[in-house]
C-alpha cells in the first residue's frame, strides 16, 4: 500500500472516531438534562390573528353542544398545561416538532395523535410507540374516539379532553 493511501485510511478512521464520540456526547447530555420543553401554546396565540381568516375550524365542530374544547395535562411532568382545541391534529411524543413535547421516558419521539374526525368526535391514534398509549386503561391498537373526560396515559403523563 502507497503511504498517501495509509494516511487517507488513517484521517478517514479518525474521522469516523470523533463522530462516534460526538454523537455518544449528544445522547449522555440528552440523558442528563432532558429535552426542552417549550410553551408552544404562546407562540400559536400570537400568531392565530394572521391565519385566523385564512383557515377556521368547521362550522360543524363550533356549533355541536358539548364538545370538548381544550385538551389538558392532568398528570406528568407538564400538570396544567392546555391546548385549545381548534380543530387541528395534535402530536405527541418527545419529538421537538410535537404539539406537546412530553419529556418522559416511556414516551417515543412520536407517539400518538388527536385529530378530529368529519363528525367533530376527536380520535386518538397511537403511532407504533414501544411502551402504548392507553385510553381508560386499555391499549389502543386502532385509532379510538375519545369520550369527554376520558385518561389518556402515555407513560406517566395523563392527558383529558374537556370542556
Amino acid at each position: 500500500m502507497s503511504e498517501l493511501t495509509l494516511t487517507v485510511m488513517r484521517l478517514g478512521f479518525l474521522a469516523v472516531l470523533w463522530l462516534f464520540v460526538i454523537v455518544a456526547v449528544q445522547v449522555i447530555r440528552s440523558d442528563l438534562f432532558g429535552t426542552r420543553v417549550t410553551q408552544r401554546g404562546a407562540r400559536r396565540e400570537s400568531a392565530r390573528p394572521r391565519s385566523e381568516g385564512r383557515q377556521s375550524a368547521p362550522p360543524q365542530q363550533r356549533q355541536r353542544r358539548g364538545a370538548p374544547t381544550k385538551l389538558v395535562v392532568s398528570e406528568g411532568t407538564l400538570t396544567g398545561t392546555t391546548v385549545a382545541l381548534q380543530g387541528q391534529t395534535i402530536t405527541l411524543g418527545r419529538a421537538h416538532d410535537s404539539t406537546i413535547v412530553l419529556d418522559d421516558d416511556y414516551a417515543s419521539s412520536r407517539h400518538a395523535r388527536i385529530y378530529p374526525d368529519h363528525d367533530g368526535q376527536w380520535i386518538v391514534e397511537d403511532l407504533g410507540s414501544t411502551n402504548g398509549t392507553y385510553l381508560d386503561r386499555t391499549r389502543l391498537t386502532t385509532p379510538t374516539p375519545i369520550p369527554l373526560g376520558a385518561p389518556i396515559r402515555i407513560g406517566k403523563t395523563v392527558i383529558e379532553l374537556r370542556k
